[in-house]
């Protein structure tokens, strides 16, 4: 068996040379609208905008940073710019049912007008009422009316008059009304006087007055019953009045509102009650100066009666051009399905239909809401107000208080208003498999998934798009144009965002950020366009910013108080490689891997899982191990094996496999007690067939093994292995590669676990023959004698367990012994 050879420079890094790229500057790109290499993204958008059967709404998935918001942004705005301008909607007044305000649907930019149509026909009542009130026709009808109501008011009174006049009687007003006494040459008698009179005649004079008294009552009876009639003609005559002023206006808006029906019933609603309300208008007093007593009249000032007849402007298109493209930053149950407002007098709550407010669902109807699907879930009930919509097809403007039974309180109920919007959510993937599996109603509002690319294809002819690209972010920013250098460096690093030597980062965000850093050095340095180096810095900067826990980690390794070694050879010990996150940086960290071996049962105890440090995929990687153990060097007899395993000065979780092959070899070099060398480093995953496999964040953990050997002093053979199915993802820094190219640093690609023990053992490992023996002064024959010695002593234990227990048992081992 051939041992590995080491990489050289070239494969360790993936150049994009300037001289590919054919343009001096960015600013002689055409400007790309949509980004390269999401086309099938691009299908599922227009696919899902162009459909308009219910429940194809669209989940646009994607990772963080891959600027989703905006390219669905982009798109929809692109596209709704040719569709229709949906309807404006408007709220008026109920005259029948006042806490039910109608919805009343007009075609784009009518709602502005009829809004204002009846504004200038409420400021014209305002005014021609009053005046009508005021002139002297009115005036003069009006003193007829009253002059008539007094006349036949005293007409019954004068007729008792007259009556008592001939039986010498006076009708006499005194302050608590009216009474009778006798006279005589038209001088009233005092007392004393009518006390002298014959009794006859006072009997006659006292049952005159009695019968005229019946009489005058019967006259003052008359009066409510005249007033009342000179009530209704007074209303008459102010009816007529409204009718002769507000009729030619009225009658100019139904012409001009014709074709909209709902229109016209309005102003015929509107005319009637200002009709029948028309007494506001003249101060609200009846002919004799109290309050106006007309059963079920409306005591409202004219303002408030005047409000009435407004119209509340829900949805204005008015300056839209196409179809509506919203996105919604807050949204919660009031700000997608409309409110309705409140104002307070006097320490209470009231509201009218003008106070009714709409949401983002009714501006997107007939286009697209753009929702941020995280922040939708996490607002109280806005996810099951969204369905509900979605559903019903229409919105109904209720408060959570009132839509859940909360409170009972009076409040309007606004005519629902029917709703079409194509609604857009944004979200990860992890939200949208969520929702896939524990929302029944999710699957049939949202039939079309648009994935976003993680990332694109990088070849040559891909360089021009994604410079367009590159080109048409730093337009959008106003940044300053970038050379070929900066954007072959550009493309580089998003190589290196990738973890892919033939992949691209898909990441718009990154890459815009990484841009607006660098401009910000080329302003620094006077420069009038984005260099190499401009992009250089920004990338380093970026990453010093976040380098202090790197720092520290590097300081407790040279310090010894983290024990990585990196020089001599150690039995049952290997540098592995792990990965830290904090925020967007990342960093590789080795960490020492020790392992023990005795006869046993058969058991790999796992430290970490048993400490429960161990998520579940690195306690499979310690079975898979187990079990390649027991299928390579026993065969079909019982592995006798008491092994252990532990990451020393791990104080914090271990997650994944990518340490399965540094395992393994610290375990074998326990069995075999051959020492391992440790100026190498190894990372990645092995299956139960001893094959290498890829691992994540490979670029990171080669350069964290380089800056500490790079710390410990001079380098001289120390390296790296990875699987070979990684090399392709191979995006090393500069000083790593040039370590590489001077053959001070190496990188060893791996296929076997054999391969990791030629390097680490530094002795062929031998391959098994026909028989499975291994050859003699090889490393497999080492451990395969160690574990036969572990399995012998095992048997001989059982033997002397038994016979201490009385019992002769014959084993079938020691038979063939």
């Amino acid at each position: 068996m051939t041992r590995p050879t080491p990489l050289d420079a070239e494969r360790t890094y993936h150049r994009c040379p300037p001289e590919q790229l054919e343009f001096d500057t960015t600013e002689e790109l055409e400007e790309l609208e949509l980004p390269c290499g999401q086309d099938r993204l691009l299908r599922a958008l227009e696919f899902g905008a162009g459909m308009r059967s219910a429940g194809f709404n669209l989940f646009v998935l994607g990772p963080e940073g891959s600027d989703r918001h905006d390219l669905v942004r982009r798109f929809l705005a692109r596209r709704a710019a040719s569709e229709a301008v949906p309807p404006d909607w408007c709220h008026v007044f109920n005259f029948d049912r006042p806490e039910r305000p109608h919805a009343i649907r007009l075609p784009a930019g009518e709602g502005r007008q009829l809004r204002d149509d009846l504004e200038n026909l409420v400021e014209e009542m305002r005014t021609s009422i009053p005046a009508a009130f005021e002139s002297d026709e009115y005036q003069g009808r009006l003193r007829e009316l009253q002059e008539e109501m007094s006349e036949r008011q005293n007409e019954g009174v004068r007729e008792v008059q007259e009556e008592a006049n001939k039986h010498d009687i006076e009708l006499v007003s005194t302050p608590s009304g009216f009474t009778f006494a006798p006279v005589r040459d038209g001088e009233v008698l005092d007392p004393e006087e009518y006390e002298k009179l014959p009794e006859e005649e006072r009997e006659r004079i006292e049952q005159k007055a009695e019968e005229l008294q019946k009489q005058l009552q019967q006259a003052i009876q008359q009066v409510p019953r005249l007033r009342k009639e000179l009530r209704e003609k007074v209303h008459s005559l102010n009816e007529e009045m409204v009718q002769l002023t507000l009729g030619d206006p009225i009658h100019d808006l139904k012409e001009k509102w014709a074709h909209l029906p709902r229109v016209v019933q309005q102003l015929d609603a509107i005319h009637g009650h200002v009709v029948e309300h028309a007494e506001i208008f003249r101060g609200g007093h009846d002919e004799q100066g109290g309050q106006d007593g007309q059963s079920g009249q409306d005591h409202a000032p004219p303002d408030a009666l005047l409000a009435r007849f407004r119209a509340n402007l829900l949805v204005d298109h008015a300056e839209t051009e196409g179809a509506p493209v919203i996105y919604e930053d807050l949204p919660n149950h009031q700000h997608l399905t409309g409110q309705i407002e409140h104002h307070v007098h006097n320490g209470a709550l009231y509201t009218d239909f003008s106070l009714i407010r709409a949401g983002a669902l009714h501006h997107a109807s007939g286009g697209y809401l753009i929702l941020d699907a995280r922040r939708v879930l996490m607002q109280p009930m806005a996810w099951d107000s969204l369905k509900r919509v979605l559903f019903s097809g229409e919105i109904r403007i209720e408060s959570l208080e009132r839509l859940y039974g909360l409170v009972s309180t009076v409040s309007l109920e606004p005519e629902p208003v029917p709703v079409s919007p194509k609604v857009v959510l944004v979200g990860d993937r992890l939200l949208y498999y969520l929702l896939s599996h524990y929302d029944p109603d999710f699957a049939e509002l949202f039939k079309v998934e648009a994935d976003f690319e993680d990332d694109l294809e990088r070849d040559e002819a891909g360089y021009a798009l994604y410079a367009r690209m590159l080109a048409s972010m730093a337009r959008r920013d106003e940044l300053r144009p970038l050379d070929r250098g900066a954007v072959a460096r550009t493309i580089e690093h998003a190589s290196r965002l990738a973890g892919d030597q033939t992949r691209l980062t898909a990441h718009d965000r990154t890459l815009r950020d990484l841009l607006m850093e660098a401009d910000h050095w080329a302003r620094q340095a006077e420069a009038g366009t984005i260099g190499a180096a401009h992009i250089e810095r920004a990338i380093e900067e970026r990453i010093e910013r976040s380098a202090r826990v790197q720092r520290r980690s590097l300081e407790q390794i040279r310090r010894g108080t983290v024990m990585i070694a990196t020089e001599g050879r150690q039995t049952a010990q290997v540098n592995g490689l792990s990965v830290m996150q904090l925020g967007s940086h990342l960093f590789g960290r080795p960490l020492r891997i020790t392992a023990t071996a005795r006869p046993g049962k058969g058991q790999v105890i796992d430290i970490e899982r048993e400490a429960r440090l161990a998520g579940p995929i690195h306690s499979k990687s310690v079975m898979i191990l187990s079990r390649f153990l027991a299928s390579r060097y026993t065969g079909d007899a019982e592995l006798s094996l008491s092994a252990s395993l532990a990451f020393e000065q791990s104080y914090g979780g271990i997650e994944g496999d990518s340490a399965s092959v540094a395992e393994i070899c610290a375990l074998l070099s326990a069995i075999a007690r051959v020492p391992l060398k440790q100026a190498l480093a190894v990372t990645g995953s092995v299956n139960q067939h001893g094959e290498v496999q890829a691992v994540g964040g490979v670029n990171e953990k080669i350069e964290g093994f380089f800056d500490v050997c790079r710390e410990a002093g001079e380098m001289n053979g120390h390296g790296v292995l990875i699987p070979a199915s990684n090399v392709e993802h191979l995006m090393l820094r500069r000083d790593v590669r040039e370590a590489v190219a001077a053959g001070h640093f190496r990188v060893y690609p791996l296929r076997t676990v054999d391969d990791a023990v030629a390097l680490l053992a530094d002795m062929p490992p031998g391959e098994a023959d026909a028989d499975g023996e291994f050859p003699a002064e090889s490393f497999n024959r080492a451990v395969a004698d160690r574990l036969a010695t572990f399995a012998r002593l095992a048997r001989h234990r059982r033997h002397d367990d038994a016979g201490a227990e009385g019992a002769e048992p014959v084993s079938r081992d020691e038979d063939d012994d």
